[in-house]
């Protein structure tokens, strides 16, 4: 049975992966919201989801979308990675392919599996991205200085970022752009396609991560 899931299907996709990043979540949001000095409904205000949700996200209830992530990271002021770390841990850390942690789009057409520990803020940020069929997912402006370098690791990808024009990408090519500018990912293709993104943050201020 394929992943994806039709676009009318209105939860992201649940399952154990999911559900520990939702606790994760949950945790590290309620420290970083006590420690900017921020409430839920500001939160909402700043960054546009609906105080239910993020009442949800908060207690764990709900696993949220990539989405919700990059805007409740970008209201708060941290990079996508503080949302998602847990712990300090030390020594090595496996990641398996059969049980990987996916963060997925509203209707799963779009999932991005974190090939980084959840275990502190960082600059830099690599994960591997799958988008079904004919899918496009748009997404809003990162932080300022905000830039992703990917290659296409299956496929046919076609990237626009801001007011770009469109650059199409085939199985081996690579880009990089800045992503402080609304950008968005289409596959060209009718099978599902896959490329590997690495995600750089401008130098944080003291504090901030």
């Amino acid at each position: 049975m394929s992943r994806f899931r039709r676009s009318s299907d209105s939860d992201p996709p649940r399952n154990e992966g999911s559900a520990r990043l939702a606790d994760t979540v949950a945790r590290r949001l309620g420290r970083l919201i006590a420690r900017k000095g921020r409430t839920l409904e500001r939160l909402a205000e700043l960054s546009g989801v609906e105080l239910d949700e993020l009442r949800s996200i908060e207690s764990g209830a709900k696993a949220p979308t990539i989405a919700h992530l990059w805007r409740i990271a970008n209201a708060i002021g941290v990079p996508f990675g503080s949302l998602v770390a847990s712990q300090e841990r030390s020594g090595v850390l496996v990641m398996r392919k059969a049980s990987p942690r996916l963060i997925g789009s509203q209707d799963g057409n779009f999932l991005s599996r974190p090939l980084f520990p959840y275990d502190s803020a960082r600059p830099v940020e690599f994960y591997e991205v799958t988008i079904a069929p004919l899918h496009q997912e748009r997404a809003e402006a990162h932080a300022p200085g905000a830039k992703e370098t990917l290659v296409v690791a299956q496929g046919e990808i076609e990237i626009i970022a801001g007011r770009e024009p469109p650059v199409t990408l085939a199985t081996g090519d690579a880009v990089d752009f800045l992503a402080d500018v609304p950008h968005s990912y289409r596959n060209l293709g009718e099978t599902p396609a896959s490329f590997f993104l690495v995600m750089s943050y401008a130098p944080a201020e003291a504090g901030e991560a």
